[in-house]
């Protein structure tokens, strides 16, 4: 079944965008946060929410600009990994990454807190270690979200709509009913001396701001929504203003019941529940309005933590991705399609967390570590303003710039300066942590280079010498990305060196062609190295041709003649010894051995794949309209990263096809991998029945195929002859096979499937 016809890539309105941002920040401020933020500042503490709501609101606007322009997996850790580079990067993704887990704890805390007030939870005592029953709650709910997100299970749009609907209908009514009972005279003196007056407002700030986390989530829709230029802002600004006037109101109007010190932790767990009960037991419904609340508290804290467990595990996944931290962690689970470790090793910290922090702590350390990133968020919307790529193209812009980036970056960082010395030194081991992490580890991984230190290095003349010498310093050293081209036919040299030219210009690497020429076992190696123009008259020309073609096409190349006994195993020598990323070959009868094969017979047993691999069967190159048949796992993630590349060079149509036992879980799982890899704007395409009738069909009017070598056992069938006589040979477009590097155990390669 074609989704062409469906484009849920455009179907999200501006009231579906709203509520996933009102949904993921409405829980905290209201049901978790009222005691702790009434104890920091009293009364005051509903100008703290106006403040913190101001703060984010010039985030907010620059991340709307920021999501029309790059609308990527990742979010704000994208924005800062883009332009900032990988040094910044790396400070980001693991700011988020744990920010989120924080505020994923704090708010699976709260949902103890309200499922403990009508379900009797047991306390537990584990030695010198005591786990409360809202510990308790809060470890089994959160065991629970987690599972969700491992299988795959999520909130429709409508779902999301319904939950916050009735939120703010439950919300609405008491805070009138609350209002209606409010004394105004507890709100005097409005900043009371023993919090410390006008002087405890921005320190509790940086205490609630936990609850505006949700605003940037919504940047990961962009390219889903209708009128985005428009829409985006709306949603974005919308979300953030709605929930700061409702904190500040119900603030109000819990003080105003309650007198605010009544509220602190020492004296109520669950001071909305007691406000509930003074305001709806005015028209004697007192159980009724309890028994609302804490629906609408349950709801309201596992909707946050569930879409924060959900944010921090594809964060985690993207920072993978650009070799930040482990690709082992991107790994896709065969049944679920979803990044399973991500979300394994996510959970795990969200639930030590709930073991050994509280909710005060939980909620700082969230809104510290978010701080630092909306700071550079903010900072990120200059560079790529400043530096004026061709690439950045935004539907909208924020106003007044740069005031606006400007005041959103001063703010969020300066907040931080108003919390405990503990929360400030928690921001400098995070940064320092970020940046050792990058040099020790992540440097010599990554390859990609941000905007900045692009535009301070190509304007070396202009800029001062110091900046120069620092953006040399701290690029990235995972060494330029070479991609190598095994050549033996003349007549696919073209489409190969064409082909690699293309990869290697958007990882700005370079190709490096070789000819192997093969002697008998008998003739020397060196003898032959000496004679090569009598034993193999084509290498010459052959390269030249290569370094011609390549030239053409602006990207740098190397040449090599190799001489030795064997001819395809050589090539994974060559790619071995030459450290090559990515090894771009032909395939056909009279290739390099066997037909239709990455690895021998031989070596398929004894081998590992040293590098990516791409195997192209080569019928014209021509990638206008490309079919990439999908169904999980690692090759699969190197097909769609080709496609990607192929499609930003040549502006490619992309389809993305898979065959599933029904419909809705194929599109279920096609959606969710589309958008983890960045081809959210690709044709997606479901069928059921047999694997390769179904690629047969889909390839018939598309101009090449991408196939992942080890989807659910493809490769075997194609090594056996299946797929190669029934599908790649009945198709007349060219096919790529994708395979990427990997160690396999012995008996693995015995016995895969």
């Amino acid at each position: 079944m074609s989704s062409g016809d469906e484009e849920l890539a455009k179907d999200l309105g501006l009231l579906s965008a709203l509520t996933i941002g009102v949904g993921t920040m409405i829980g905290a401020g209201i049901f978790v946060l009222p005691g702790q933020a009434a104890a920091a500042a009293g009364p005051a503490v509903a100008l703290s929410f106006v403040v913190g709501g101001i703060i984010s609101l010039f985030t907010a606007l620059s991340a709307s600009e920021l999501g029309t322009a790059m609308p990527k997996a990742g979010g704000s850790y994208y924005y800062v990994n883009h332009a900032l580079g990988p040094l910044f990067g790396s400070v980001a993704g693991w700011g988020n990454w744990m920010g989120l887990a924080f505020a994923s704890a704090f708010y699976t805390l709260g949902f103890g807190e309200y499922l403990a007030s009508f379900l009797p939870l047991p306390a537990l005592s584990l030695g010198p270690l005591g786990l409360t029953p809202f510990q308790i709650g809060a470890l089994l709910a959160g065991s629970a979200f987690i599972a969700i997100n491992y299988i795959g299970a999520k909130e429709t749009g409508r779902i999301q709509i319904v939950i916050v609907t009735l939120l703010v209908g439950i919300l609405t009514v008491f805070s009138l009913l609350g209002f209606l009972q409010a004394d105004i005279s507890t709100l005097r003196p409005f900043f009371p001396e023993e919090t410390g007056g006008t002087a405890a407002v921005l320190p509790a700030t940086g205490l609630v701001f936990v609850s505006f986390l949700g605003f940037a989530k919504i940047t990961t829709v962009a390219e889903e929504l209708k009128n985005p230029g428009r829409n985006l802002p709306l949603a974005v600004v919308g979300s953030v203003l709605i929930v700061t006037v409702m904190y500040a109101v119900i603030m109000v109007v819990l003080m105003g019941v309650i007198n605010w010190p009544q509220l602190a932790p020492e004296f109520t767990d669950t001071p909305v529940l007691d406000v509930a009960e003074i305001a709806f037991g005015t028209i004697g419904l007192a159980g009724v309005g309890v028994a609302l609340l804490t629906f609408a508290g349950l709801l309201a804290t596992a909707s946050s933590a569930n879409a924060s467990i959900l944010a921090s595990s594809r964060i985690n996944f993207a920072m993978g991705r650009d070799k930040l931290v482990s690709d082992k962690l991107n790994a896709i689970h065969p049944n679920f399609a979803t990044p399973y470790r991500s979300i394994a090793v996510t959970g795990g910290l969200i639930l030590l967390f709930i073991v050994v922090g509280d909710v005060k702590t939980l909620a700082k350390a969230g809104s510290v570590l978010h701080l630092i990133v909306y700071g550079m968020l903010n900072i990120a919307l200059i560079v790529m303003r400043q530096a004026d790529v061709d690439e950045y193209q935004p539907d909208f812009e924020v106003p007044l710039y740069p005031v606006v980036p400007i005041l959103g970056a001063v703010s969020s960082f300066g907040l931080i300066a108003f919390m405990e010395p503990v929360e400030i030194a928690l921001s400098v081991v995070f940064v320092a942590g970020g940046l050792v992490w990058y040099l020790a580890y992540a440097r010599g991984k990554t390859t990609k280079r941000g905007i900045l230190s692009q535009y301070i290095i190509s304007r070396s003349d202009e800029m001062p010498s110091a900046a120069v010498s620092a953006a040399s310093t701290v690029q990235p050293d995972g060494g330029q990305y070479k991609v190598m081209v095994p050549l033996a036919n003349p007549q696919h040299e073209h489409d190969l060196i064409t082909l690699a030219s293309a990869i290697a210009k958007q990882h700005d690497g370079y190709v490096e062609a070789v000819h192997i020429v093969t002697v008998p076992d008998q003739t020397a190696l060196r003898y032959g190295a000496e004679h090569l123009d009598e034993l193999d008259a084509e290498s010459m020309t052959l390269l030249e041709q290569a370094r011609d073609d390549a030239e053409t096409l602006g990207v740098d190349i190397e040449t090599h003649t190799v001489v030795s006994h064997q001819s395809f195993e050589e090539i994974f020598d060559v790619a071995k010894d030459h450290e090559a990323d990515l090894v771009v070959m032909g395939w056909g009868p009279d290739s390099h051995g066997a037909p239709g094969r990455a690895e021998s017979a031989r070596d398929e047993l004894t081998e590992d794949v040293p590098c990516d691999f791409i195997v192209l069967r080569d019928r014209g190159f021509d990638p206008s309209d490309i079919l990439v048949p999908t169904a999980g796992g690692p090759d699969s993630d190197l097909s769609a990263e080709v496609a990607k590349l192929l499609q930003s060079t040549y502006g490619s149509n992309v389809t993305l096809l898979h065959v599933a036992e029904t419909v809705e879980e194929g599109d279920s799982f096609l959606r969710e991998w589309a958008e983890t890899h960045g081809l959210e704007d690709a044709t997606l395409q479901v069928e059921t029945g047999d694997v390769e009738t179904a690629i047969e069909r889909a390839a018939a009017d598309k101009s090449m195929v991408i196939i992942g070598a080890t989807e659910r056992g493809l490769l075997s069938r194609l090594l056996r002859g299946t797929i190669a006589e029934s599908v790649v040979d009945d198709i007349d477009s060219s096919v790529l096979l994708a395979e990427r590097a990997r160690t396999r155990s012995f008996m693995d390669k015995l016995f895969s499937r």
